[in-house]
């Protein structure tokens, strides 16, 4: 079976990091639109909004580097999770858990200041499904 995703957009907001309660383990979520590659009949380009969850160490750098509106890469699979929302109603929601996340901009304050922050991520963000508590 494969089930492997590649995506490439636009944050449309923030990263949001925390950490599981008992294990304390890194997860943050953030959202990306991708244009579709058409327009629609009134000639407007439309895009998809996808919600990203990663792990662990890819977490903590896509919290400490990913701003809204940049441009990133995104390698991973399609989950289907279900879930009970405050009312007792049960949902399902789509969302690509990344196994790689690559930045292909950098906000221009982090570009000025790179020279500060030592090694910037990059091959030592890829987290392997088997590290994913699920």
């Amino acid at each position: 079976m494969l089930n492997q995703v590649v995506l490439i957009g636009r944050l449309t907001h923030d990263p949001e990091l925390r950490y599981t309660p008992g294990n304390g383990v890194a997860v943050t979520t953030f959202t990306i639109a991708v244009d579709r590659p058409y327009a629609n009949q009134q000639g407007a380009r439309e895009a998809d909004f996808i919600r990203i969850v990663a792990w662990r160490k890819l977490a903590e750098n896509c919290a400490n580097y990913l701003k809204k509106g940049l441009l990133v890469a995104v390698v991973g699979r399609l989950q289907i999770r279900s879930y009970e929302d405050s009312q007792g109603v049960s949902k399902k929601v789509a969302e690509v858990v990344a196994n790689d996340v690559r930045f292909l901009e950098w906000a221009r304050n982090q570009e000025a200041q790179s020279d500060d922050l030592g090694d910037l991520p990059g091959d030592e963000m890829i987290v392997n499904e088997d590290d994913i508590p699920f």
